[in-house]
Order: structure tokens, then C-alpha cells, then sequence
């Protein structure tokens, strides 16, 4: 019953060093804080939007780069299904956890990590709140998350076009984001 619950040790050990390390690096930007993740949403401290479009643009890059030179098969990718209405409510619930609490999943076991005991109450409540959407799944799956489904559906395949198109805009995006986002930042501080 239980023999597909756990990876192999050697895939655990990496798992939980490549988290060990996912961890570190939140810990190091700075995105573990509550004052940073609240920042964010009063639109005084961008250092969460820079870390995760820092985050899509490189993994972008990796993904599509192990798929270029062949260490990843398209079949391995396990593409989830485009549904918008699920997407949408999925976001709002995400949106509305993450202002309450004041951190994202990711962050907020991070935070737990960096000593922050409130963040605690969060990771309870994902908890309780995975296992509440388990027992729904059926009726959501049922209900809403066909409507908008676009099946395996990337920008990249919609537009009919090479998904190095997007990572090459999403790439300018963030380059010019950054620096107005530096700039305005820097005024801000030279204004206090």
C-alpha cells in the first residue's frame, strides 16, 4: 500500500539537500523576513519580485537548455494542464494566504528555519488547507477545474513559436524591471 510513498534514499538525500540549499539562499536574500514579504505587497521592497523573476529566467534557461542539449526528454517534464478558472481561484487563495500569513509556502518554511516561531501557525494551515483541497478535489475537478482547460498548453506551444522566444522576453523584462526598479529604489533612498 504504502511502497510508492517515498523515493529511493539517494533521491530523498539529494531532495532534501537541494532544499537544504533552496532554504540557505531564501535565507540569504532576505525573503524569509516578514518585513520583506510585506514590503512587497505596500510596493516598498521589491526584493521578493526580483528573486522570483531571477528564479523563472534561470530556470527557464536550465530547463529548456537540458532539453537543447538532451539531458531532459520533453516527456519528463509532466506539464500540468492550462485550466483558467482553477488557476484563478488557485491564486486568490494563494494571494490570500500569503498576505495573511506573509509568506509563500517556500518562504514560509524558510522562515522557520531562520527561528521566525509565527510562521509556525502557516505551515499548519497548509497543511490542514492540502488536505482540505484533497478532500474536494473530486468536486473541483469536477466543477471548476474544466473550465479553461487548455490541456498541456504553454505560451510557447499556443503561439506556435520557440519557447526561447519567451525566455529571451522574459529575460529583457527582468533586465529593464531591475533597473527601474534600481532606480526608483535609489531616489527613494536619496529622498529619506
Amino acid at each position: 500500500m504504502y511502497e510508492h510513498l517515498f523515493a529511493d534514499p539517494g533521491t530523498l538525500l539529494l531532495g532534501a539537500l537541494t532544499g537544504l540549499i533552496f532554504g540557505f539562499l531564501l535565507q540569504k536574500g532576505h525573503v524569509t523576513r516578514f518585513s520583506v514579504i510585506a514590503g512587497q505587497f505596500l510596493m516598498k521592497d521589491f526584493t521578493v519580485l526580483k528573486v522570483m523573476l531571477t528564479a523563472i529566467v534561470v530556470g527557464a534557461i536550465g530547463i529548456y537548455g537540458m532539453l537543447l542539449i538532451g539531458m531532459l526528454e520533453p516527456e519528463q517534464m509532466h506539464i500540468k494542464n492550462a485550466t483558467l478558472l482553477g488557476n484563478a481561484v488557485g491564486g486568490l487563495i494563494f494571494g490570500i494566504g500569503m498576505a495573511v500569513l506573509g509568506y509563500c509556502p517556500g518562504t514560509g518554511v524558510a522562515a522557520i528555519g531562520d527561528g521566525s516561531r509565527h510562521a509556525i501557525a502557516g505551515l499548519i494551515g497548509m497543511i490542514v488547507g492540502a488536505g482540505i483541497y484533497a478532500e474536494v478535489y473530486p468536486w473541483m475537478k469536477s466543477s471548476i477545474l474544466g473550465v479553461g482547460d487548455f490541456g498541456e498548453a504553454t505560451l510557447a506551444t499556443a503561439a506556435h513559436i520557440s519557447p526561447w522566444w519567451f525566455v529571451a522576453a522574459l529575460a529583457v523584462i527582468a533586465i529593464v524591471l531591475f533597473l527601474l526598479l534600481e532606480r526608483a529604489e535609489g531616489r527613494r533612498a536619496g529622498a529619506g
